[in-house]
């Protein structure tokens, strides 16, 4: 079988999807196309006019399907291509662009909706990473179409739900396996325990340094963590920006002492280290479609302490979720360390052998468990 695979904004997540797809279905023949995560204006209106003049040969070979993410221009690639339009094909919405926060200013014009739907309609399978983010792809259109002036098709929401799914970006087999270190990297990693002593408890945060993750929010836990003399230890990974929000240096400032690491790690190896030396993943999300970062963490033996709300209630149990619904942070913060004390009240002296007592079963989220129902999608339609 040969399939076309387009990815047109190619972050992270998407090159892991697509790289773990080609890995798991080594017998089809693949041929990918993608383009660079920059100019997001640009890029999701421009994609199909650069394809289709750099790689029209290539987009007019046969192919028995085509994957695209939901970034991809569809209509109008298929209007330049017209070849393409004859082929099966499955849109796979890592994101969906109505249901960012609404104060980032990036996504307030509505033609990246206007396109995320083109594309949708164009699908003859659509698949969402997590309910979540099928229910406001789809309530988005709703309401999208809702205000548009006149001749708006009355049945757009039905055929969209009705070829709509759901199937995660899963995780590797890595993810799963026991993490092995040299002794001098333990000793800085992991803290030494004493029997009978306590140690501090280690918080993982892990997601881009940008104000949709919530800094403020985080900010406003390690402070009240703090006013409870709590003691716990701070590893704040992920990837930093030339603007980043201002919170984060003041964690650096004022969390020194209990700071182990602070900022991206590179080194993969590495990185799954600190995922396995930490008790809690916390995440304090403004906006997340799956959450890969957190389900690795649950992974490698972290117990969540997730905000109730995106993608997580999914994932995990109600007693692993806060109380978000006030509108001040620092009731907020007050109920994540509450949640925190109320499952783990002597997690800080019984130390990380223990947490996958209280852990999260991520298994239905790996290759392992998802691959065949990728194959039934992809064969189903050819």
């Amino acid at each position: 079988m040969r399939i076309l695979l387009l990815s047109a904004y190619d972050a992270d997540s998407h090159k892991r999807w697509h790289k773990g797809l080609r890995s798991h279905f080594p017998e089809y023949q693949w041929t990918l196309l993608t383009l660079p995560p920059r100019y997001f204006s640009w890029r999701i209106r421009g994609n199909s006019l650069s394809w289709s003049f750099e790689h029209r040969q290539l987009l007019e070979e046969p192919y028995d399907l085509m994957v695209a993410t939901s970034m991809t221009d569809l209509s109008a690639l298929r209007g330049f291509v017209p070849a393409l339009a004859a082929i099966p094909t499955v849109v796979y919405f890592h994101e969906n662009q109505f249901a960012y926060p609404s104060s980032d200013n990036a996504h307030k014009s509505v033609e990246p909706q206007i396109l995320n739907l083109y594309t949708a309609l164009c699908a003859d399978a659509i698949v969402f990473n997590t309910d979540y983010n099928r229910q406001t792809f789809l309530n988005g259109v709703e309401e999208l179409l809702r205000r548009l002036p006149d001749h708006v098709p009355k049945d757009v929401v039905s055929q969209l739900s009705g070829r709509a799914s759901v199937l995660p970006v899963p995780l590797e087999a890595s993810c799963f396996e026991p993490v092995c270190s040299p002794v001098s990297e333990q000793l800085a990693m992991w803290p030494l325990k004493v029997p009978g002593e306590a140690r501090p408890l280690r918080l993982l945060w892990a997601a881009r340094w940008e104000y949709d993750k919530g800094p403020e929010l985080l900010l406003a836990i390690l402070r009240s963590l703090r006013e409870r003399n709590i003691d716990f230890q701070l590893c704040l990974l992920g990837q930093s920006f030339r603007r980043s929000p201002p919170e984060f240096e003041i964690i650096r400032q004022d969390f020194t002492g209990e700071l182990v690491q602070f900022g991206h790690e590179p080194d993969s190896l590495r990185y799954q280290q600190w995922l396995a030396s930490a008790d809690v993943v916390l995440s304090t999300a403004l906006h997340e479609f799956q959450g890969l970062a957190v389900l690795e963490a649950m992974a490698a033996g972290c117990i969540p302490l997730l905000p109730n709300r995106l993608s997580y209630p999914e994932m995990v149990a109600d007693d692993f979720l806060y109380d978000i619904s006030s509108e001040h942070l620092v009731d907020q913060a007050q109920a994540a360390v509450d949640r925190l004390m109320s499952f783990i009240p002597d997690l800080p002296a019984s130390g990380k052998a223990n947490n996958r007592v209280f852990g999260v079963d991520v298994s239905w989220w790996s290759w392992e468990r998802q691959q065949e129902a990728y194959r039934q999608l992809l064969e189903g339609l050819v």
